[in-house]
């Protein structure tokens, strides 16, 4: 496996241990202590790895580029859990929800900014490197904000739609969560795939922003 295949998947690793925990603290905030009390607010990986999401994924996906796909890698760790009876504001669920991607577009707007105001001074490897996380981290928020369940996008769709709005879609998440996790992620996947090029272009476009350089 190449170095350079390594460090991404180690980066996609802890990017999504730490949008996991971002949604634990922010329900925590908010008063649901349940990821707190399920040992949940931990940096442990061992805590979050799920097989799937954060091993066997991101391993398919990469070979699957061989077929022409483009470089996505995509991951998920174990979801960390939240009681939303506990949550009693009217966007608190909005909020536990945007947390995840919120962090992953955070770590993609600090190492951006280092590009952009420090890139003449780094090491052609280190620049490598910052980049590797802006790009992981920007594809990571772009998917989860897809507004399809499970993904947080659903959620914070939900949280921001009218009345009317709020309740057709409700209706449409309900029916969709029948089809269970894994098939509603096949399906997710199979439409971030089939959109990838213009996926692509919206990377391409945010990282030249933060970063000021292009991909």
């Amino acid at each position: 496996m190449q170095p350079d295949l390594v460090f991404s998947l180690l980066v996609l690793f802890i990017s999504v241990i730490l949008h996991e925990v971002a949604h634990g603290y922010m329900a925590d905030y908010l008063g649901d202590p349940t990821a707190r009390l399920q040992g949940r607010l931990t940096l442990n990986p061992l805590s979050h790895v799920d097989p799937v999401g954060t091993i066997l994924l991101p391993l398919l996906l990469w070979m699957g580029q061989g077929f022409g796909a483009h470089p996505f890698l995509i991951g998920y760790a174990k979801p960390v859990p939240y009681n939303p009876h506990n949550l009693p504001g009217k966007h608190d669920e909005l909020l536990v929800a945007g947390a995840g991607p919120a962090t992953n577009l955070a770590l993609a707007l600090l190492f951006g900014l280092l590009i952009r105001f420090g890139g003449v001074a780094m090491t052609p490897e280190l620049l490598s490197a910052f980049a590797t996380i802006v790009s992981v981290n920007l594809v990571l928020a772009i998917f989860n904000l897809i507004p399809i369940p499970p993904l947080d996008g659903s959620k914070v769709l939900a949280g921001i739609l009218p009345g009317g709005l709020a309740h057709a879609y409700a209706h449409f998440r309900l029916n969709f969560e029948r089809f269970g996790v894994l098939s509603g992620t096949l399906f997710i996947l199979i439409i971030f795939y089939i959109l990838s090029p213009y996926f692509y272009l919206l990377l391409q476009w945010l990282f030249q922003l933060i970063t000021g350089v292009g991909m």
